[in-house]
This record gives structure tokens, sequence and C-alpha cells, in this order.
């Protein structure tokens, strides 16, 4: 058995923060009577997901050298997480977000961020050591937005990709904090080439297409010619997956939701975990399948508890889970009960 030490590395690139979640689901933010604080932002969550999982990661960014900071920096590193490529920002808080969770599970954003200290991350501030020896470099497009921290996320995709990292993108649209959505189309796809796994949900391929259908045609006209693997999330209908030889539809699991907050974060965290090691996977249709039906359990576990970090499944939990469903799909007199694996615009 490899020991955790003999993992490649995965190093996630971007925002971590504090979202503030509603003690009350299906109202407004308003109308809600308390919130619950808890560790959040996408390449954050994907960071733990590979550690719960048994993979090795670390997380590239910055936070306020505040309470908040300081808490969080202390749950990656209680989440296995390296932390030696986060930095402090003395002058500038940490990220906060208050998250309305709908009726249906479904999530809205307020960002309190103008200027947070993720937004201010420098290219002389980065860890390049730490970043030269990722295996796989993972990335959203938040860091995008604005300066100095875009100068410093195209400064680590430069130095990962030359030390030979396989470039992981997620672009996680949270169109609120985009000027607008045509600022936000031109710089998530000023980055797309560089990629060679990027991952979408439903939403966001209908934002970049501005095209309301949802088919191989639509997300093909998103390949380019360095990408291996394009990934397609479609919430109650599993994913679809694309390559240069072969696609296809990987169906979803049988859960009740009850927040889908990070469930994107955990499938690509676990797809990531399982694909690091041995990138024949991303050759090999059938060995691909069975990841993504593994990654489809962790975004399945991860909708049925609140909060992003604390739903994070084990790599145990999600084989037992597997296993389980197997079992129930093969009893007929089993009751069915709400199909669901993650939102389609979750992080």
């Amino acid at each position: 058995m490899t020991s955790t030490r003999e993992k490649g590395l995965i190093v996630s690139f971007g925002e971590m923060l504090i979202d503030f979640v509603p003690t009350e689901s299906g109202v407004s933010l308003a109308e809600s009577p308390g919130f619950l604080k808890a560790p959040g932002g996408a390449p954050a969550n994907v960071a733990i997901a590979v550690t719960r999982l048994g993979g090795r990661s670390a997380f590239v960014g910055k936070l306020g050298g505040d309470e908040f900071g300081h808490m969080l920096a202390g749950i990656l590193r209680e989440n296995g997480v390296d932390d030696t490529g986060v930095s402090f920002d003395k002058g500038a808080r940490t990220a906060l977000a208050f998250v309305t969770l709908r009726s249906d599970g479904e999530r809205e954003f307020m960002f309190y961020r103008n200027p947070s200290a993720d937004m201010l991350l420098r290219p002389d501030e980065l860890n390049l050591e730490l970043i030269r020896s990722a295996k796989v470099f993972h990335y959203g497009s938040i860091s995008l937005i604005t300066e100095p921290c875009r100068s410093a996320h195209l400064k680590a995709m430069e130095v990962a990709k030359e030390a030979g990292a396989l470039l992981s993108y997620d672009p996680n649209l949270r169109e609120p904090l985009w000027p607008s959505p045509e600022e936000a189309r031109k710089q998530i796809m000023s980055i797309w080439d560089k990629a060679e796994i990027i991952k979408v949900s439903d939403v966001e391929l209908e934002f970049l297409t501005e095209n309301k259908k949802i088919d191989d045609e639509s997300a093909m006209s998103l390949w380019h010619p360095n990408l291996k693997l394009l990934l397609v999330t479609l919430g109650e209908d599993g994913c679809r997956y694309y390559t240069k030889k072969f696609h296809g539809a990987v169906q979803t699991f049988n859960v009740n939701a009850v927040d889908t907050t990070g469930a994107g974060d955990s499938f690509i965290g676990a797809f990531l975990s399982k694909i690091v090691d041995d990138q024949s996977v991303l050759e090999d249709e059938k060995k691909l399948r069975k990841v993504l039906r593994f990654a489809n359990a962790c975004g399945a576990i991860t909708t049925t508890k609140k909060g992003a970090i604390p739903a994070l499944p084990s790599d145990s939990e999600s084989l037992s889970f597997i296993k389980d469903n197997q079992r129930r799909s093969n009893n007929p007199f089993k009751s069915k009960k709400l199909r669901f694996l993650y939102c389609s615009n979750c992080s």
C-alpha cells in the first residue's frame, strides 16, 4: 500500500474564506434568525477533500492577519493540508460570504471582500518551491478578478506547468463578484487553453457558451488541443466526460440532499486524488468511469450534511456508501429517495 508521503502532491491555489450559513433553510438573509460560520472557499475545500481521502495536498493563498485567517490556517493543518503556501495580510480582512440556503438546497451569495486578503496576494509572496513540487496544480477563476492576485495566479500556473504539473481548472463561477458577465467570460476564458483537466457545471456551460442547450455539441465547443479531459456536472443527472477518443455519462446516486455547499469541490477533489498517481485513467474509459463513480459518491455524500468541509467524506465512508447503494439498487422493495448528486452551480 502506498504511504501518504509517497503519493503525488495536489496543490490548490486560490481563496479560502468564512461562509456564514443561515440556521434556518428556505429564508432570506434578512429573515434568518442566525448564522453558523463554516470554513469555505472552493480551492481550500478541494485541498481538504483530497486529504480526507488519504491523499497529499497543499493550499496556496492569502488570508487576513485576523482571528478568522488564523482559524482557517489552523483548519488546513488539522486536516493534514500543507499550509506553507499561505501568507497573511495585516492590513486586509479574511473574506466573508453569507450564503442563503433555499428550500431546495441551492444557494445564493452575498460577499464581503472589498478588498479581502485573498485579492492582495502578490507574485513575490508565492512559495515557488511548493508549487514546483506539485504533481497536479488545481485552481479556479475568482483569483483572476483583480490585481495583484491575477498576476500571482498566472505566475503560479506558469511555474507549475514548467515543473511538469498537470493543470486542473474549475472556474467556479460567482457572477456577483465580477464587474460584468462579459468580463467574467473574458477572464475565465483567458486561461482556458492552459488547462489539461477542466470541470464545469451545466450552469457554467450555459454561461460560457451563451447557449441554453446542454448537449455534446455545446460541451465540445469548449474543447481545446491541450485538453485531456472535460467534465460537465449535471446536478441530478450526474456528469458527462469528454476526451480526445471517447465520451459518455456516469449517473448519480440517490440521497436526501440537505446542503449542496462544497459538493462540486468534493467531486473534483475525489477525482484528482484518484488520478494524481495514475494518469492513465484519462486514456482508459473503463478506469475513468470507475473513478467518476467514486467522485459522484463523494459529491453525493457531501450534500447530506450542512457545510462544506464538515461534510467532506473519508475514503472508507465513500466506499461503504457505494456498496450500500449497490445493495439497495439490487433490492426491488427498497423505497426510492430523492435523486440528487450536487447542485449545478455549487462550488
